[in-house]
């Protein structure tokens, strides 16, 4: 059995999700049904929500984000470095 493709929301679609789960109507299953995504997709932008909004402990939203960006800006950098070092090694082949 294949996997599903990964799907996106909007951060309007997750933050009305949230409130729907908040207003304790409906359970974060049914909620799950009728909206579509994965139970365990809700549960989880509700603990994200809650530790954004400092009711709970972890990380919020930004400093996971973080990481990822650094990740991001490094591999950018190694790469701007290792366009240096090749340009390098031509100019000094052209020198000689």
């Amino acid at each position: 059995m294949g996997k599903k493709p990964r799907r996106s929301f909007t951060s309007e679609f997750k933050t009305e999700i949230v409130e729907l789960c908040r207003r304790g109507d409906r359970s974060v299953g049914q909620i799950a049904k009728d909206f579509d995504p994965t139970e365990t997709a809700v549960r989880d932008r509700v603990k994200q929500a809650e530790a954004d909004a400092g009711e709970r402990d972890g990380l919020n939203s930004s400093e996971r984000e973080e990481p990822a960006a650094l990740r991001r800006e490094n591999r950018r950098l190694r790469e701007d470095v290792d366009i240096l070092d090749r340009a390098t090694a031509f100019f000094a082949q052209e020198t000689r």
